[in-house]
């Protein structure tokens, strides 16, 4: 009993005589906390204050009536309420259906009955208490259950993120590129007005867009020269390779990186591989990461070129816009080259010491380079 004694009480009612005589009923069982108030507008200011487990109210008052306090206590959305107990000297039934509907739980007639009073007063307190310790082990419960998710989430994302690194150290020259290029996608699907969710989800999951070349043979991956046709067609299966790699998970991440490494060698002509898919019937992601791919891998040395100029990778975007690339989306890729810029220098390769190339954004989107 002496976590009920403990409990907060708050009394409303407008006569002091009914204040001070429920007061001393309480207070001889042991309640302390015993909130008292005789202007019913006071009632909100103090419940908010006191966070009381039980409300003794009166029905008929000045300024405010039990039903309007009752209607502003509902309205604060409380997610543990505690019990409303009514004092009235009304016994019809009309007037206790109403009690009822505006959130009542109980009837205290007037004038009181001392044994009555502290039966149901001990019964509601007993009954909002043990309510919340229910809600406090389930919000102890969903907390670890947040915690849990978010820590197995996170683990997600670094063994998605290594097994990319993998795929990528496996050709030295090519550095931070999965870092430069997944930002860019990230960047680029911002722009077409993708949440900042699914703008998180393209930021993680397109770093596996070459995971399938973990199983191309280092003779061909590392190549200090072009590709002979048939080396070509080999290197060409790394897409479908990837998907399998990624096939069994249908979590959002996996399902994403899935499509991305399957479909981001599709062209918007339909000269692509592994599929030939063609314009739209490539997947929105696939057709991103085209662009932010491509785009790093140009102004990237590998083993069998010399890195492209800015300049000459935009002309290259330019020229390559409704062939290679969605039409729509190389325009919002060269409205965006700032970012894009910001983004190649704050992921420039250990060591570099090149100065940023010089870039003209025309004002004229269909300007070409010259």
């Amino acid at each position: 009993m002496e976590s009920l004694n403990a409990a907060c009480i708050l009394i409303v009612d407008d006569e002091p005589a009914n204040l001070k005589l429920l007061d001393k009923i309480l207070r001889s069982q042991g309640y302390q906390r015993l909130v008292l108030v005789d202007d019913a507008r006071m009632v909100i200011d103090l419940y908010r204050a006191t966070q009381p487990a039980l409300v003794l109210l009166d029905i008929n008052m000045p300024n405010l009536d039990g039903y309007q306090v009752m209607a502003q206590l509902k309205a604060l959305n409380d997610p543990l309420p505690p019990p409303i107990v009514v004092l009235t000297a009304q016994h019809d039934k009309e007037a206790l259906l109403r009690a009822l509907a505006a959130g009542a739980r109980d009837f205290i007639g007037k004038p009181f009955d001392r044994n009555e009073l502290l039966m149901r007063v001990r019964n509601l307190l007993e009954a909002h208490m043990a309510h919340s310790l229910l809600h406090d082990q389930k919000a102890v419960l969903e907390d670890m259950v947040r915690t849990r998710t978010e820590a197995l989430r996170r683990t997600r994302l670094q063994i998605v993120q290594r097994l990319g690194m993998a795929a990528e150290y496996r050709d030295e020259e090519t550095g931070n590129h999965i870092l430069r290029m997944s930002h860019t996608c990230a960047l680029l699907a911002r722009a077409i007005g993708w949440s900042e969710a699914d703008c998180d989800l393209i930021l993680n999951a397109s770093p596996m867009h070459d995971i399938g070349k973990i199983g191309i043979p280092d003779a061909i991956m590392l190549k200090p020269g072009r590709l002979d046709p048939l080396e070509f067609e080999i290197m060409k299966t790394h897409a479908a390779m990837g998907k399998k790699l990624l096939d069994g998970d249908d979590s959002d991440l996996m399902s994403m990186a899935r499509e991305i490494a399957f479909t981001h060698h599709e062209k918007w002509d339909g000269s692509g591989y592994p599929s030939g898919l063609k314009q739209e019937a490539i997947p929105l992601v696939g057709r991103i990461a085209a662009l932010a791919d491509v785009f790093d891998a140009l102004t990237s040395i590998r083993p069998y070129k010399q890195a492209w100029t800015v300049d000459a990778a935009v002309g290259y975007i330019r020229e390559n816009s409704g062939r290679h690339f969605d039409p729509a989306l190389a325009e919002i890729f060269l409205q965006e080259l700032p970012g894009i810029m910001r983004i190649r220098e704050r992921f420039a390769e250990p060591g570099s010491t090149a100065a940023p190339d010089a870039l003209h954004i025309p004002s004229n989107p269909d300007e070409t380079s010259g």
